[in-house]
């Protein structure tokens, strides 16, 4: 999952960006309000942190104007302030969630966690669980059968994006830009090739691929060749 991270306190976001590289997500960051505004509308992020307070423009403004262009992407809101005035303007402006600082590191990951399942209408479930697996996102292995299986930061990063998009078809350009940040180089050959040891970890009808178009989660697991 590809994040946007928009906070000009450079100790915070250097705690954040390592904190969410821990947990597999692929993030930018970027700390002055009109640079976000362009790049948050742009670029196909999965959910967007976004400080209030920054240079150039506010938060809320930023926000705002990406609600009016349409932008539909989960945003949750870091604030230092926590009256119940800016609350309420940050949702009415299009907040999904808010956070007041300080918060734990924790914290922050639940409600991403959260944010991204309500997104794709899983927000019923504590744990990701579609079509036969559960994903641990703590420990970052899966479970099928009942028994866990060991993945690799790769495996797990592409295993929960297609599990966040179940029955979606799926090209290698489109998973691509969610599972890789601005700055790295982007080799869809290297996701074929984590495809194929998930189908090997999995069970191959785990992946359905569509000569031409993509791939799909379909999530009949059968049980690995082992």
């Amino acid at each position: 999952m590809r994040l946007l991270l928009v906070e000009d306190h450079v100790p915070l976001a250097d705690e954040l960006l390592a904190t969410l590289a821990r947990q597999g997500y692929a993030v930018d960051w970027l700390a002055d309000g009109r640079d976000a505004a362009v790049q948050g509308a742009s670029e196909p992020y999965d959910l967007i942190i976004l400080d209030l307070g920054l240079p150039g423009r506010p938060g809320l403004d930023v926000l705002r104007e990406w609600r009016g262009l349409g932008l539909v992407t989960p945003v949750l809101i870091l604030t230092a302030r926590g009256s119940w005035a800016e609350r309420i303007d940050g949702l009415k402006a299009g907040a999904d969630d808010y956070l007041t600082k300080p918060f734990h590191p924790e914290e922050l990951l639940l409600r991403i966690q959260a944010l991204l399942r309500r997104a794709r209408g899983l927000a019923n479930q504590s744990q990701l669980e579609v079509a036969g697996l559960t994903l641990d996102e703590a420990r970052q292995c899966v479970q099928q059968d009942g028994k866990d299986v060991d993945l690799t930061s790769a495996e797990f990063r592409l295993l929960r994006y297609f599990m966040l998009h179940p029955g979606q078809l799926l090209s290698k350009s489109h998973l691509a830009e969610h599972l890789y940040d601005g700055e790295t180089e982007r080799d869809s050959n290297v996701i074929e090739v984590h495809i194929n040891h998930l189908r090997r970890k999995l069970g191959r009808e785990i992946i359905e691929t569509r000569r031409g178009q993509g791939y799909r989660y379909t999530g009949t697991a059968g049980g690995a060749a082992r």
